[in-house]
């Protein structure tokens, strides 16, 4: 769902960027509420990730809304309820409304202006859902995921000319007013840039509902309950049986908190962002696997400390050890 504000209430929100998170739980709060009236289940948990965003496609400042809204709803039971066919009429107008009454009860706006932005025939709030993802396209997620919580400005479309001092910028709109290609100067460019930058602490993605943080806690914490966790032995066990190959490359020495699929997923990050994989070894090409989770300075500077008398070693990297003394010496030998 994307969420988006009438030209006249845009600025409000660059110079009150406080406003961002309450236009952010307003966008919960309608959708939420939406799925629950359709299906008519008060109870219902609807997950909901969201991205607040604050660029158009040319840095203009256009604040607006992405949200990953589920297709319905969780009952308390764990049960899913899918949401039938429907149009956003009502879900547009309850946005339109929260809205100005947040404006209204800011002082930001007179009522009276909002009720006859109310009258308005084309008000400038919309909301649109017409991108509907299969449960089952894992990547198709990733990639809309990686869209909603993209950076203003991209360096693929970005163009510099040092001998005139400006900066041509390639909209990704194919027709309206911001396609094609526009030219700027350099201070104009980055102020467009800069007025990006959120407050300090500012958070742009935000999880509401079944997504909510608390919400998978919970469900992590039932998940790990003592009566559904194997022994360790139970798990060494079952690996040398081979009926849990998965379990071998989890790390064997963990946090008591953390689940086997978040030891995992450092490397998982790690491999995403600078894809390289930690796991590969240096040497052979071979998967390593973590045996332990080292956190005691003194162990810690032992190791380290054995590394650099051994000698080089891949592993410790290329600051392990220095050249040899007489380098120089073997060098004209």
């Amino acid at each position: 769902m994307v969420f988006v504000l009438p030209k006249r209430l845009r600025p409000y929100f660059q110079w009150r960027r406080k406003l961002l998170g309450d236009l952010a739980r307003i966008a919960a709060r309608t959708a939420t509420d939406f799925v629950r009236a359709t299906l008519n289940e008060p109870a219902l948990s609807v997950g909901i990730a969201l991205c607040i965003e604050t660029h158009g496609s040319l840095l203009n400042w256009q604040p607006h809304i992405h949200a990953l809204v589920t297709d319905g709803g969780f009952r308390p039971d764990g049960s899913f309820v899918p949401l039938p066919a429907h149009t956003t009429d009502a879900l547009t107008e309850a946005f339109r409304r929260h809205v100005l009454r947040l404006f209204v009860e800011r002082e930001l706006l007179e009522p009276e202006v909002a009720e006859s932005m109310l009258a308005w025939p084309h008000a400038g709030f919309s909301v649109h859902d017409g991108v509907w993802l299969d449960q089952d396209d894992a990547a198709a997620h990733e990639r809309l995921a990686r869209y909603c919580a993209r950076c203003p400005v991209s360096l693929e479309r970005l163009e510099y000319d040092a001998e005139t001092g400006t900066v041509t910028y390639t909209s990704d709109k194919a027709d309206g007013p911001t396609a094609g290609r526009h030219t700027f100067e350099v201070t104009d460019f980055i102020a467009r840039l800069v007025a990006h930058i959120p407050d300090k602490g500012q958070v742009l993605q935000r999880y509401y509902g079944y997504y909510a943080n608390r919400a998978r806690g919970e469900r992590r914490k039932a998940a790990r309950a003592p009566e559904a966790e194997p022994a360790a032995a139970e798990i060494d066990a079952a690996t040398s049986r081979g009926l849990e190959p998965a379990l071998a490359e989890a790390a064997t020495v963990e946090p008591a908190n953390v689940s086997r699929a978040d030891a995992r997923r450092w490397a998982v990050l790690i491999r995403r962002i600078y894809e390289v994989d930690p796991l590969v070894c240096p040497k052979c090409g071979g998967t390593m696997r973590m045996i332990a989770l080292i956190q005691e300075p003194k162990v810690v500077d032992k190791i380290l400390k054995h590394l650099r008398t051994k000698g080089r070693d891949a592993r410790a990297g290329p600051w392990a050890t220095g050249p040899p003394a007489d380098a120089a010496a073997a060098a004209a030998a």
